[in-house]
């Protein structure tokens, strides 16, 4: 049974002791922040901050910070299985955007509409701020790092629509407090919601967007993931909770929001209003430069009674983000084996903050293969932005760090086997050339055949008799050397 909100959600943490209560009281400022980073660097548990200085509203942080718990988010016992799921339901989706174009397309299964509730209904809506009573104050909006330029929702689930198709995007964008009503919106130009904002722009229209602060869990996941375009999040949430989400409309807004969040923001961005927005602490673990950004300003907030207020801390890794990107990579890996044939396993290691290094292994089938896996990566969506792509051969396990370097170490010559590339840049690459594009690296850790300039026969791996194995495994429990 699907969670119905996140408090059911923290209730089942507390239940499989994944959530710890601090009752002592510690600022949004910074303190929060550093009691996170110091249990999320550890592995610990999700953390429920119940009293504020300040705001009167409990704080929830690292709520996504281990395997076990986006297990427990996405009521799945097998990251890999749901994956296979994911896959199903994205080729269906596809498939209905080619042949019913223009056309509604119905829901493969009843979960995947989401359902409008009257606003009697929708518990976001209990406490209404509207006009002056509008209040940022009103949330313990943290400051994570000494360095940042102020407070920073960092869990926001961003909705908008197109300007002209009215198709809906969530996205997950950073909002920097400027004031009581105004924030700055963090929107990359390639992301959704800056994309319905660059449209809006050009016609020289507002544009309307609502907030949506903690649904439940598997809302907030799907608004994090890398989804086709044309997939909407919000019927990709209930398909992986198969349950449909409810939404309600938003007060000032014509815009549709999950009824069970815990607060909403509604409000519009303007057509050449910008801030200066950051210096942000980022999941790098380096500040991202100060640059200019939309305005948000904020109409109305409606929020539960009983609110709690999620955030996610970044800084340098592990911490809870980590855990996020890990479940999409295993959740993702169905569709990228399907776009690309012969791919094994991929590990985007926690350290390489989930853009700068892939490791992928393949079932290599031709002189050239791990080079043409490399370049088929670096024009796959997201993969554009990765700086290191190393190929190894199906029998390495990619997760096994071990593994990894001893291959890359032994199987790769410099002057052979490393290929350059050119190309889009993520906007947190702060090495890269310029503003845009940057280099990357293709590494081939692959055993190596004639057509590849390899003229000997390779070395075979050094491994032991099997008899000699087998004799020595009857025995080893009696020789006391576990």
């Amino acid at each position: 049974m699907a969670y119905r909100d996140l408090q059911a959600f923290v209730n089942r943490l507390e239940e499989e002791g994944e959530l710890k209560r601090i009752s002592q009281t510690f600022s949004s400022e910074l303190e929060i922040a550093e009691i996170t980073r110091r249990v999320s660097q550890r592995h610990g548990p999700a953390l429920l901050f119940e009293s504020i200085s300040g705001p009167r509203i409990p704080v929830l942080t690292n709520v996504f910070g281990s395997v076990k718990r986006m297990a427990l988010a996405l009521e799945t016992e097998s990251l890999d299985d749901l994956g296979h799921e994911v896959l199903h339901f994205l080729e269906a989706e596809l498939k209905k955007g080619h042949l019913k174009k223009g056309r509604k397309a119905h829901a493969a299964n009843p979960f995947e509409d989401p359902e409008l509730i009257p606003e009697d209904r929708a518990v976001c809506q209990e406490l209404i701020f509207e006009a002056e009573e509008v209040d940022l104050g009103r949330i313990p909006v943290l400051k994570c790092w000494p360095g940042d330029a102020g407070p920073s929702i960092t869990l926001p689930l961003v909705f908008t629509k197109d300007p002209e198709t009215r198709t809906r995007n969530v996205g997950m964008y950073r909002m920097q407090v400027l004031g009581r009503d105004r924030t700055a919106m963090h929107w990359y130009a390639d992301k959704g919601g800056a994309r319905h904002f660059q449209k809006a722009e050009r016609q020289g229209q507002v544009l309307e967007v609502a907030v949506a602060i903690g649904p439940e869990p598997v809302m907030i996941y799907a608004a994090t993931c890398p989804l086709p375009d044309g997939i909407d999040e919000v019927r990709f949430a209930g398909f992986l909770r198969k349950r449909p989400v409810e939404l309600v409309r938003c007060r000032t807004v014509d815009l549709e929001v999950p009824a069970c969040s815990q607060m909403i923001l509604e409000g519009t961005v303007s057509p050449h209003e910008r801030c200066l927005e950051g210096p942000f602490g980022n999941h790098t673990g380096y500040y991202s430069q100060a640059a200019e950004y939309p305005v948000f300003r904020i109409s109305c907030i409606t929020m539960r009674r009983d609110a709690l207020y999620p955030a996610t801390v970044p800084g340098p890794p592990p911490m809870e983000d980590c855990f996020m990107a890990k479940a999409t990579e295993r959740l993702f890996l169905p569709m990228i084996r399907k776009a690309i044939p012969g791919i094994v396993d991929i590990n985007l290691p926690i350290e390489g903050i989930f853009n700068n290094l892939a490791f992928v292994s393949i079932k290599k089938q031709f002189p050239g293969h791990a080079r043409k896996v490399i370049h088929d990566l670096w024009a796959l969506g997201g993969f554009r932005f990765f700086k290191v792509i190393c190929l190894f051969d199906a029998d390495v396990d990619v997760q096994d760090l071990a593994q990894v370097l001893w291959r890359l170490g032994n199987n790769m010559d410099p002057l052979r086997d490393i290929c350059f590339s050119e190309g889009p840049i993520h906007g947190l690459n702060q090495t890269a050339l310029g503003p845009e594009t940057g280099g990357k690296i293709g590494i081939d850790c692959t055993r190596k055949c004639r057509g590849e300039g390899f003229g000997r026969t390779w070395p075979k791996d050094v491994t032991m008799d099997s008899d000699v194995k087998a004799r020595i495994d009857a025995i080893w429990s009696r020789l006391g050397l576990q």
